[in-house]
């Protein structure tokens, strides 16, 4: 899931990034309001963290132009400010919750999870094929009707290989879904994932088409 991290203080926002990276998510780290108008323009980000205290557009002005834009993204204040008035003036203003920092990750990871959800479809399709059931919103695997346990890495794998059923996709094509701008030449993760993933669902679930990249069988 590719979220945007707006947040001008360096350590913090370096140490959130890291984190959330760890928590499975593709993170763009921006520091200031007008940068992220920019980027939210594109439409690339399933959530956005935000931080009040931003220079230039500041956080609040940010997020009501997003709102009187028609801009729905789920949106999480990160700030200092612990007022009640900016608690309900955010809120108010189209945030979708609102936490003080200092923050603990892992809440702050249950809170993106939680506010992604309610923007989800409702009724997305399960992915079916052959033994394996995939459901895209309670990102839950089952393989012959039992549940799969799966990492964040190969859940997104499998579900990408299974949307494109007798396709072929490349390496490229999986570190550039998994990993956005920080995939690397020569990176072999994703042979690792693969790996991991032909244990858990069957080695002939995935196959590798020499020279052209892994298909879903």
């Amino acid at each position: 899931m590719h979220i945007l991290l707006v947040e001008d203080d360096e350590l913090l926002g370096d140490g959130l990034a890291a984190g959330l990276r760890h928590c499975g998510y593709e993170v763009d780290w921006l520091r200031d309001g007008e940068s992220a108008r920019i980027a939210l323009a594109s439409g690339d980000h399933a959530a956005l963290v935000l931080d009040l205290g931003l220079p230039g557009l500041d956080g609040m002005a940010l997020l009501r132009g997003l709102r009187a834009e028609g801009n729905t993204i789920p949106v999480l204040i990160l700030t200092a400010r612990d007022s009640t008035w900016d608690k309900v003036g955010g809120l108010d203003s189209g945030a979708d919750d609102y936490l003080v920092k200092p923050a603990d990750l892992d809440e702050l990871a249950a809170r993106l999870r939680v506010i992604t959800r309610r923007h989800a479809p409702k009724a997305a399709p399960l992915l079916q094929g052959g033994d394996i059931e995939l459901d895209p919103v309670s990102r839950r695997v089952r393989l012959r009707g039992e549940p799969l346990e799966l990492s964040t890495r190969e859940f997104e794998i499998l579900e990408m290989l299974m949307r494109n059923t007798g396709k072929v996709i490349s390496r490229a094509e999986l570190e550039s879904a998994l990993y956005g701008r920080e995939a690397g030449e020569g990176s072999n993760a994703v042979e690792v994932h693969i790996h991991h993933l032909r244990r858990k669902v069957g080695v002939d679930v995935i196959r590798t088409v020499r020279g052209a990249g892994y298909l879903f069988a």
